[in-house]
């Protein structure tokens, strides 16, 4: 007993208090951080947009948009549709998943901040060969049972752990913006789909009009020629013009379909049996959209900040391979029972074991540092994306402001041509009837009131998806702040062992952030 008392004496008061103050040490060592000094670049923006023009805050209320942008287009399918698809699509729930394994990954990082603790047990029944040779003068059998526990940490001296998980922490805050961008893109394609086959309802009613009208026409010059007052030659000019507009109405009908199956696919829909019933006239409201300054861009693209989030990431990796460069200690202990047998619960047959290592680089022909300097250089090349990114994104606001600004004045000059087009078509149909006029000049009207009709309607579907590019340019009402704070990415605490499964509220996270 006297030798397993003096194996567990207790160590001398001094030690204790050297080991003590070593601990303490390392605990300030990690407050060490090696990463850069990082704040997001400045860059000089405009005092205002150039291609603004008529685009002005109505009201107090329209100061800014709304995440559900969509309905100041004031249709009621689209609203359905627009909320079917975020329910339902499949594609924006699979970015909600990469969020939600991006949290994940940020608490495996974390898990190297804290001990590791664990237990190892086992049994052998071993057996030796009675003519072995220098065989040991003993029993040929021995049995082995060993119970242990094992703790390891490893303190954060150099914080290449705390930035590992910082960069964990940024890289979920990335996923939640990407979301955010999966989102708007999907809102902003859908209203485009929409638009575009509104568009196609209207331009098969006026062929399917003007088919009736043609039909009309070719009565009428039939019956001229039956009553010997018009030639054939004006048959054939009204039986083509007649035939080519149905011709143009098929290739409506087709684009349509396809449109319409699009559409189906967004909302997560059999396109065999999806269907949106048709519309006569494009009628939708063009809202006059809050532009806000330039300045606040920056804080309403889901892509710039996903953008200055991987940035963030790139400024603490270096800080990771700058902490290469330096001591990293790591502690260990063991201890438990062995024994011969399951007589464990004895002192005798205890065993404990505990230390510390220390490792450092000192010659590894230029590793450390090529790593730094590809850390340095994907900082540097994040930087550059982080700046063609906004300087995008102003470009696609002007463009959206240049586009519609355009496209509105030219529906309003295409409404007069309709006018003056139709006006024409009457007054030479008078005429040809009344044997005044001939039928070449009456097609011709027909011809042009038909291409002004359908080029009105089309620019029309234009300038209502142009609205929605520049809604989508603005960001769709979202914001920087909507982002989760880097503590929020963390999925659940630890020592929680529930409900880790299906974490179902990723998509009401990710809508409310």
């Amino acid at each position: 007993m006297k030798h397993i008392s003096a194996y567990f004496r207790p160590l001398p008061v001094r030690t204790l208090a050297a080991r003590a103050g070593l601990l303490l040490s390392l605990s300030a060592l990690s407050a060490c951080d090696l990463a850069p000094r990082y704040a997001p670049p400045h860059y000089v923006v405009p005092a205002s947009w150039h291609g603004q023009g008529p685009f002005k805050d109505a009201a107090p209320s329209t100061v800014a948009l709304k995440p559900d942008w969509w309905t100041l287009f004031d249709d009621t399918v689209l609203n359905g549709l627009e909320q079917e698809a975020l329910a339902n699509n499949a594609d924006l729930q699979a970015a909600a998943e990469r969020f939600s394994q991006s949290r994940a990954i940020v608490m495996e990082a974390r898990s190297d901040l804290l001990p590791h603790f664990g237990m190892a047990f086992g049994s052998s029944d071993n057996k030796s060969s009675a003519d072995r040779l220098f065989r040991y003068k003993g029993p040929i059998t021995a049995t082995d049972e060993f119970y242990s526990g094992l703790a390891s940490w490893e303190p954060d001296i150099w914080s290449g752990i705390r930035n590992r998980v910082r960069v964990q922490k940024y890289y979920a805050q990335e996923q939640a913006a990407d979301y955010a961008a999966a989102r708007l893109s999907l809102q902003a394609e859908l209203a485009t789909d929409y638009f575009a086959l509104r568009g196609l309802d209207a331009q098969h009613a006026i062929y399917t009009q003007s088919i009736a009208y043609y039909q009309q026409a070719l009565h009428v010059t039939q019956t001229r020629l039956d009553n010997q007052n018009a030639t054939g030659i004006d048959v054939a000019r009204a039986q083509n013009q007649l035939y080519m507009t149905q011709a143009r109405l098929l290739d409506v009908q087709a684009q349509r379909d396809v449109l319409e199956h699009g559409i189906a696919v967004l909302v997560n829909e059999q396109p065999s049996t999806f269907h949106i019933q048709p519309v006569d006239d494009l009628s939708n409201a063009e809202p006059n959209v809050p532009a806000g300054l330039p300045s606040d861009l920056l804080e309403r693209r889901p892509d710039i900040a996903a953008s200055e989030r991987r940035m963030a990431q790139a400024n603490r990796a270096i800080g990771i391979a700058r902490a290469a460069f330096y001591p990293h200690v790591f502690f260990s202990a063991n201890g438990g029972f062995d024994s011969n047998g399951f007589n464990l619960a004895n002192l005798a047959n205890s065993m404990w074991s505990y230390g510390a290592s220390v490792s450092m680089p000192l010659f590894e022909g230029g590793l450390r540092r090529a790593q730094l300097q590809h850390s340095w250089s994907i900082y540097r090349e994040t930087l550059d994306h982080y700046r063609m990114t906004v300087l995008s994104a102003f470009a696609d606001v002007e463009n959206g402001f240049s586009m519609t600004n355009r496209l509105r004045a030219e529906t309003e000059r295409l409404g007069q041509a309709v006018g003056t087009a139709e006006k024409a078509q009457t007054l030479t149909m008078t005429l040809y009837k009344g044997g005044a006029d001939n039928y070449l000049d009456a097609l011709i009207a027909q011809v042009n009131t038909l291409d002004a009709r359908i080029d009105r309607v089309q620019v029309q579907a234009r300038a209502l998806q142009s609205t929605v590019g520049l809604i989508r340019a603005l960001g769709g009402g979202w914001r920087q702040k909507d982002l989760p704070t880097p503590d929020a990415t963390m999925t659940f605490g630890v020592m929680q062992y529930s409900g880790l499964q299906t974490p179902s509220d990723t998509l009401q996270q990710l809508n409310k952030y």
